[in-house]
């Protein structure tokens, strides 16, 4: 345990009868969530409209900053005194009526405590984000606040808050925004036609997003990533949840039982999530979908199994230094760290880990709490699963608790926007990302990567046009292609492009790559992950058929992980087409074989790949066509599935 978390916020002495994983019980839930606010609010202005935390302020300026202060914690104080009963011991609430009369006296001037105007999102766009979580704040605390605030300040307060109904959000999960206060406006009987549309309007866009296995992507591109636990399924769900609506919360609630089939095997043993994706200073929300899935009964995991991962993911970052000695959340992963920022990020951004604070929703006595813990999806045999429509394939390790995600299919482009190697954004468009790594900063060499050089300009990976994953009975794959776009010179070069294939085994990963249409006195590189040389976690790449000697590069600014790291690379001449073959490995077993004798046998014979695993004998077979690739792979007993990719493997 981390002394300043446990000293900061009085966190109550483990229970390792109860809770044998984590210690962790819901009293250190509300000791945790009480120290947060309590902390947060020593930064208040005198009206308490804003808290405005110690920091560099985000592109949206100090205002917006403060006000975000308020909102955010407001959410994590509705979710305790709700789910108390509405008992207040703190005075929370006290607090927060007096900032929401403050702020919503004269909105938009410019004084210690008015509130932002809710403008559009390429104007003023931020306090619409907040005004979710004021106007959910409202709806969990309604008994004890809401209806006890005076007429006029209700009537500002609903006049401020229908500035998200009236202007344009991002095109994304923003609109859950306006849905979310056109809900608390209904659920207080302040519906109307307005806020009918503006639901109507989010919902049509949800089910457009919605790409199957409980995925939704963030937008019309496909990026898929930890908005979808604390945003996509958090908001509607929720909303369900509150009203009473069973027909409602049966259809969301459906769709968040089959996400957690997939997102509950990404949290590593030590109960980190995936460093991956935008965001990720919100650190311990991306448990929030795991909650609430409890709180509503949607969801595959036993109790136990719920407890320790949201327990989990709560302490690896109280354990870590996401709280500073002022008790404040910091600005990054662990500690403070500028490569894992968004221009958007602010002082008070990471309170948006309020969302984790959903499983207070269920009471005392509720399963989730009173059913003693069991182990994380991650803590049993090894498994690797694929998720189709997210392109992803997901592999864990029993022995050490690492996970890895092989991302063929997220990025973070919009259909509309080009393939600019300068908007490359490294927690998208890396080949891999785990919980115990993350990617390296857009300035030093890129881990997980696969590049190729053209007239000394190395190229960047952007849009990911998945081919197909499946995936067997330990073992499973995943492919996709990309045009490599250049920083320098011809942003493309006529008639190249790149397929991938990962398959996982085990703790091994096989990446075969297809270059096509390299001009003469190209090269390709291909990297492993990155990893702190004097640390815990290794890192293992090995090529197989038509690399050269690996070498070791270095990445002087790290990673979230790592304060220094270094990366193994590969790399070859490669002119017209060319395959490429190689094993990687990131392990954290004290003792983990080397990459030598994994596989006995590899063919490649034109377009085709055949890999013989030593251990067993199974037999791995990818075959690229003119525009796909399709692999097999047999052993005694097969199975098969079938997509642009084809898979067959016992």
């Amino acid at each position: 345990m981390n002394a300043s978390a446990g000293d900061l916020f009085g966190l109550p002495p483990e229970d390792r009868t109860s809770s044998s994983y984590t210690g962790y019980t819901r009293a250190h839930w509300e000791a945790a969530a009480d120290g947060l606010l309590e902390a947060a609010w020593k930064w208040a202005t005198p009206g308490g409209a804003r808290l405005d935390l110690p920091g560099p302020p985000s592109h949206s300026g100090v205002r917006s900053d403060g006000l975000e202060g308020y909102a955010r914690t407001f959410l994590a104080a509705g979710f305790r005194v709700a789910g108390a009963g509405g008992k207040d011991p703190n005075g929370l609430l006290e607090r927060y009526a007096d900032g929401l009369d403050a702020g919503t006296r004269t909105p938009g001037r410019d004084d210690a405590e008015s509130w932002p105007l809710i403008l559009d999102h390429h104007v003023q766009g931020q306090p619409m984000v907040e005004s979710a979580s004021v106007a959910l704040g409202l709806r969990l605390t309604r008994p004890w606040l809401w209806d006890r605030l005076p007429s006029d300040v209700q009537d500002r307060a609903e006049q401020w808050l229908r500035g998200a109904l009236r202007h344009v959000p991002a095109g994304n999960n923003w609109y859950l925004f306006p849905y979310t206060v056109a809900g608390f406006l209904e659920s207080v009987g302040r519906g109307d036609a307005e806020t009918a549309r503006a639901r109507e309007r989010a919902s049509e866009l949800l089910e457009r997003w919605y790409r199957g296995d409980g995925w939704y992507a963030d937008g019309d591109g496909r990026a898929f990533d930890h908005y979808n636990g604390w945003a996509l399924h958090l908001y509607p769900l929720l909303d369900a949840h509150l009203a009473g609506d069973e027909r409602e919360s049966a259809r969301h609630g459906a769709r968040l039982r089959e996400h957690l089939e997939s997102f509950s095997l990404m949290f590593g043993g030590d109960g980190a999530p995936l460093h991956f994706g935008r965001s990720l200073t919100y650190r311990f929300a991306a448990s929030a979908g795991v909650g609430l899935g409890a709180v509503t009964g949607h969801t595959p995991l036993a109790p136990g199994v719920s407890r320790r991962v949201v327990s989990g993911s709560l302490r690896y970052f109280l354990e870590r230094g996401a709280v500073g000695s002022d008790g404040l959340l910091t600005l990054g992963w662990h500690g403070p760290h500028a490569a894992t920022l968004q221009s958007y990020s602010g002082p008070a951004s990471p309170y948006w880990a309020s969302k984790a604070f959903v499983a207070l929703l269920a009471p005392d006595g509720h399963p989730l709490w009173a059913s003693p813990e069991e182990a994380g999806p991650s803590e049993g045999p090894d498994r690797v699963l694929s998720v189709p429509a997210a392109g992803f394939l997901v592999q864990s390790t029993g022995a050490d608790g690492v996970v890895r995600l092989h991302n063929h299919g997220s990025d973070h482009v919009r259909p509309d926007e080009g393939e600019s190697a300068a908007d490359d954004d490294p927690h998208y468009a890396r080949l891999a990302y785990s919980t115990v790594t993350g990617p390296t900063s857009a300035e030093n060499t890129a881990d997980n990567h696969l590049s190729v050089i053209v007239g000394g300009a190395r190229s960047a990976r952007r849009r990911i046009r998945p081919l197909g994953s499946g995936h067997g009975d330990g073992w499973g794959w995943a492919a996709s292609w990309h045009l490599p776009v250049f920083p320098a010179g011809p942003s493309t070069v006529p008639g190249l492009r790149v397929e991938s294939v990962t398959v996982a085994r085990g703790r091994h990963e096989l990446r075969v790559h297809r270059v096509l249409g390299a001009p003469d006195g190209a090269r390709a590189e291909l990297t492993g992950w990155a990893t702190d040389p004097d640390g815990p976690v290794r890192s293992l790449l090995r090529g197989v058929h038509g690399w050269e000697a690996p070498e070791e590069v270095r990445a002087p600014q790290g990673t979230a992980f790592a304060r220094w790291a270094t990366v193994p690379r590969l790399g070859a001449e490669v002119t017209g087409t060319a395959v490429l073959v190689a094993l990687a490995s990131l392990t954290a077993a004290p003792e983990a074989a080397l990459l030598d004798g994994v596989v006995d046998r590899v063919e490649v014979a034109g377009d085709t790949v055949i890999v013989r695993w030593a251990e067993d004998g199974a037999r791995t077979r990818i075959a690229f066509g003119p525009g796909a690739a399709t692999a097999t792979a047999t052993a005694t007993a097969t199975a098969t599935v079938t997509a642009t990719v084809t898979v067959d493997h016992g």
